[in-house]
């Protein structure tokens, strides 16, 4: 019973959104024209993300390649000690 309900009022709003027409040509161009800006205003929105998203992206780029370098000299730092200590192993064989 519900549905039924749910359905009929569904399709009562959609056509009643099909029936909404402007009676002048001036009156369909000012909605036009709301359509055009909302549409450029919702394009802008959009864009924004996107620019936020490739400044994160970019951001986590760079802190990438900081902890790859940092990560790189621990490695040469671990592998000076060992050449250092072999050396001495060897000083006093």
């Amino acid at each position: 019973m519900k549905k039924t309900l749910i359905t009929a009022l569904a399709a009562a709003g959609l056509m009643s959104l099909a029936a909404c027409g402007h009676k002048t040509d001036a009156a369909e161009n000012v909605a036009a024209a709301a359509d055009n800006t909302a549409d450029s205003m919702e394009a802008s929105a959009a864009n924004v993300r996107d620019d936020a998203s490739n400044a994160a992206a970019a951001t986590e780029a760079r802190a990438d390649n900081k902890a790859d370098a940092m990560e790189n000299k621990a490695d040469a730092v671990r592998a000076a000690g060992e050449n250092k200590a072999d050396a001495m192993d060897k000083k006093t064989h």
